[in-house]
C-alpha cells in the first residue's frame, strides 16, 4: 500500500511540522538522505516515509528504518517543507538532554543560543558548534524550537551529532559550575578575541553566549558573563552576522584548546 496525503499516518506526521504538536508529542520531523541517515546513526527514527525512487536509491537506509511507508509523490510533498524534496522523510523522537545531564560529560567546549528567533541561523550555528568539536548546545529562554524544520535542515545532521538542552536564561551559573568560563559576545565587548587568543584564555574549557542578530545577548545576560568579547572588525564592514560570528569564536578556542600549550 502506498500512502497518500490523505493517508491518517501522513495526516498525523504532518501536524509535527507545528510546535505545538512537536512539544505534545516529542517527536519531530528529518527532512532528507542526509539528515535521516544521521537520525538512524542516533537510534531516534520511528517511522520513514518515501517515495519508491527515493526507498529504491536509498535501500540502506530503508533497510535501518524500524518502520518505511512508501508515499506517493503528494504525499512525500505534505510531509517535506522544501520546494524541491529529496524523497524521504523520518519521524523522529526528539533529542534534546537536560542541561545536567549534559554538563556531566564536562564538555571543553558549549555554544549556548540566547533567544535567538531564526531557525536557519540557529541551525547553522548548530552545524558550526558540531564542526569545532563542541559538546552541547544550548537553547536558552525564548530560543527558537530546536526542532522546527528549517533548524533541522540548517544543522545539516548535527542535531544528532552534540547534546542538546533547552534551557532557562539564567544558564551562566551552571555553566561556570561545571568548569566553564563563560564568554559574552558583543560588538561593544571590553575584551577582544585576539587579545584572549594571545594571552592563552581560550584554552580553557569554554561556554560561549551567542544573541540574536537583531538585538544581540540581553543586557543581564551580558552581565552574567566572565567577560563580554568582541570580534575584531578590520575591514570596513560594520559588523559579522550572526552565524559567521559564531565560527570564528568557537573556532578560536577550537585551536587554542588543541594547541601544544593547551596541553603542557
Amino acid at each position: 500500500m502506498t500512502f497518500t496525503p490523505r493517508t491518517p499516518r501522513v495526516v498525523t506526521a504532518r501536524r509535527l511540522q507545528r510546535r505545538r504538536d512537536r512539544d505534545q508529542t516529542g517527536r519531530f520531523l528529518a527532512e532528507g538522505p542526509q539528515a535521516v541517515r544521521a537520525a538512524l546513526a542516533a537510534g531516534v527514527v520511528l517511522e520513514l516515509f518515501g517515495t519508491d525512487a527515493a526507498l529504491a536509491r536509498h535501500g540502506d537506509l530503508a533497510a535501518q528504518a524500524p518502520v518505511v511507508s512508501p508515499v506517493t509523490d503528494e504525499g512525500l510533498a505534505a510531509l517535506a517543507e522544501t520546494v524541491q524534496p529529496q524523497g524521504l522523510v523520518a519521524v523522529c523522537e526528539q533529542v534534546d538532554v537536560p542541561l545536567a545531564e549534559a554538563l556531566a560529560k564536562q564538555p571543553r567546549l558549549v555554544a549556548v543560543v540566547a533567544e535567538i528567533r531564526d531557525p536557519g541561523n540557529a541551525g547553522t550555528v548548530l552545524r558550526t558548534a558540531d564542526a569545532a568539536g563542541a559538546g552541547a548546545v544550548v537553547f536558552a529562554g525564548d530560543a527558537v524550537d530546536p526542532y522546527n524544520g528549517k533548524c533541522v535542515r540548517s544543522s545539516a545532521g548535527s542535531l544528532f551529532h552534540v547534546d542538546v538542552v533547552r534551557a532557562p536564561l539564567t544558564v551562566a551559573g551552571e555553566l561556570r559550575a561545571a568548569g566553564l568560563q563563560v564568554l559574552g559576545t558583543t560588538g561593544y565587548g571590553d575584551a577582544d578575541l585576539d587579545g584572549l587568543l594571545d594571552d592563552g584564555s581560550l584554552a580553557r574549557p569554554t561556554a560561549w553566549l551567542f544573541g540574536s542578530e537583531a538585538h544581540g545577548l540581553p543586557d543581564d545576560v551580558l552581565k552574567a558573563a566572565d567577560k563580554r568579547v568582541r570580534v575584531p572588525i578590520y575591514g570596513g564592514a560594520e559588523s559579522l552576522n550572526l552565524a559567521a560570528a559564531a565560527a570564528v569564536c568557537l573556532y578560536a578556542s577550537a585551536r587554542a584548546q588543541r594547541s601544544p600549550r593547551s596541553q603542557s
